[in-house]
């Protein structure tokens, strides 16, 4: 099987991983490859994400490198036999891989916590909502493209309603409702689909109101925190219009965990459907929301 040209961020994760778990014991690839019949050049190329590596060899590098954490050690292997393979390989040849890559993460991520300024994150948008920004921000994509781009987002929402889905906790700055590329009436249907969004159990929406005070030196664009079955394997993904950014150094990781925190605690309470009529003063997320489809 010749070495892999285009590794996912899974894979390059993967290698990640042990090359730390080596780095943290002490031994070189070679002393290390030496124990699981590996030799440096292919301890190289599995370190980089480039080459597979199979189960029992990764569990003889987890022992020698002395990791005690076993649900770690089951989640890289989980990791090392996934196939990759998912609804979004049908999007491989039409879509960046940064994109794809998401996708992935977010079907394996059991907590996704998000942040945005400027638009209401992918997972809880309407159609009509995303191709409205998809048009804004591609005026020459055609019409298939921009199918294309919206399709995918539909089917990335589709982790949501799945037998066991992951938990979403949302942070949406109030300047998001007020952006006009795109229409009052789309916005309005988008403020309503995060009431009922927001009665998931698993679906917890703040905002975060322009009286709010708080801002993290991190939070210059959007950014998404997944969150795995282990912590230690979580990624941070930071939205960028020339190139998305995946970080997952433990430094990094503490930061944006700890700067969600910050907003979240400076936000309005969640979103909470609740029969009674809620009036428009008071402070809290759903009262805020309201108060935008009266004045918009």
């Amino acid at each position: 099987m010749g070495l892999r040209t285009n590794p996912s961020q899974r894979q390059l994760r993967l290698g990640e991983e042990l090359r730390k778990l080596r780095e943290a014991s002490g031994l070189s690839a070679t002393e290390a490859g030496a124990h699981a019949g590996l030799g440096r050049a292919h301890m190289s190329h599995i370190e980089t994400g480039r080459t597979a590596i199979p189960e029992s060899k990764l569990r003889t590098l987890a022992r020698v490198y002395g990791c005690a954490s076993q649900p770690y050690v089951e989640a890289l292997v989980a990791m090392s036999n996934a196939t990759g393979k998912g609804w979004w390989s049908a999007y491989r040849k039409t879509l960046d891989q940064r994109v794809l890559d998401l996708a992935e993460l977010e079907s394996a991520a059991s907590v996704h916590r998000t942040f945005d300024w400027l638009y209401v994150p992918g997972l809880l948008q309407t159609e009509a909502y995303m191709r409205a920004l998809f048009s804004s921000g591609h005026p020459v994509a055609d019409s298939q493209t921009l199918d294309t781009y919206a399709e995918f987002r539909l089917s990335r929402q589709q982790v949501l309603d799945v037998d066991k889905p992951p938990t979403l906790h949302a942070v949406i700055h109030e300047a998001a409702f007020h952006m006009r590329f795109v229409d009052t009436a789309i916005m309005r249907s988008q403020l309503t689909h995060l009431i009922e969004m927001a009665k998931l159990p698993h679906v917890h929406i703040q905002i975060l109101p322009f009286k709010a005070t708080t801002y993290p030196d991190a939070m210059g664009a959007p950014f998404v925190i997944l969150e795995p079955a282990a912590p230690e394997l979580s990624a941070v993904y930071i939205e960028h219009p020339v190139s998305a950014l995946f970080l997952d150094d433990p430094s990094q990781l503490a930061q944006y965990n700890d700067a969600f925190e910050s907003l979240s605690s400076s936000a309005l309470a969640p979103i909470t459907a609740c029969p009674e009529r809620v009036t428009y003063a008071k402070t809290e997320s759903l009262g805020l929301v309201q108060h935008l489809l009266y004045v918009l």
